[in-house]
């Protein structure tokens, strides 16, 4: 690793955590709630969109979906309940493997430590207690990073210009001691324009071995 680095930023899904978008879609599947449309790998559309950027409460989503469940023919079931639209939800989230948690907690000694995620805080508030995630071994995220910035926190979205430049701002970070891990080449792309350092994993586990 380039000695110029001290920080270093996380993208969440597809680097620290594990993803299944086939396992939240077959589960959507199973209420009768086709999301197909609408669920992405790096963004979300219909009800999920406005999740993410925080506009929409968790209960109003749930609602919006659950006016998307239709019987086969053709009529609206008995509305679904929110758990049961959460879980299918949170069934994109797989799990954080021990190794990576473990990883992230070495290089804490060593460099500051940031998330910035395009997330909603329904897959937040199970991954931040879970216990296939981080809350492995009684920890919480704030064990792991400095500072977390939240797309439906902030109310910004990456690629955006606007989220890195809070992010950096708010964190005191200089770009070119910044490294950023991200699996979408465009975030990356938006991040390297503002002059940070960036990797861009194929596989969540590719950018452990930067730091080995």
């Amino acid at each position: 690793m380039d000695k110029q680095i001290r920080n270093i930023v996380f993208d969440f899904g597809g680097v620290i955590v594990d993803l299944g978008k086939e396992r939240t879609l077959e589960s959507f599947g199973a209420l009768g709630v086709d999301v197909s449309g609408f669920v992405g790998t790096y963004g979300q559309g219909g009800p999920f969109a406005g999740l993410e950027t925080g506009e929409t409460a968790p209960d109003v989503f749930c609602r919006e979906v659950a006016r998307l469940a239709v019987a086969p023919g053709g009529q609206t079931e008995a509305p679904l309940s929110s758990e049961r639209i959460c879980e299918a939800w949170n069934r994109m989230l797989v799990r954080i493997p021990p190794r990576r948690l473990e990883a992230l907690l070495r290089l804490r000694e060593r460099y500051r430590l940031f998330l910035l995620s395009n997330t909603n805080s329904i897959h937040w508030d199970y991954a931040a207690a879970g216990e296939d995630f981080f809350g492995w071994n009684g920890h919480s995220p704030e064990d792991f990073f400095e500072r977390i910035f939240l797309s439906y926190e902030l109310h910004l979205l990456k690629p955006g210009e606007a989220i890195f430049r809070r992010l950096l701002d708010e964190a005191g970070l200089c770009p070119v001691e910044t490294l950023f891990i991200d699996d979408s080449t465009a975030n990356c792309a938006a991040a390297e324009r503002l002059g940070l350092r960036v990797f861009c994993p194929k596989e969540a586990d590719d950018w452990m071995p930067l730091f080995m």
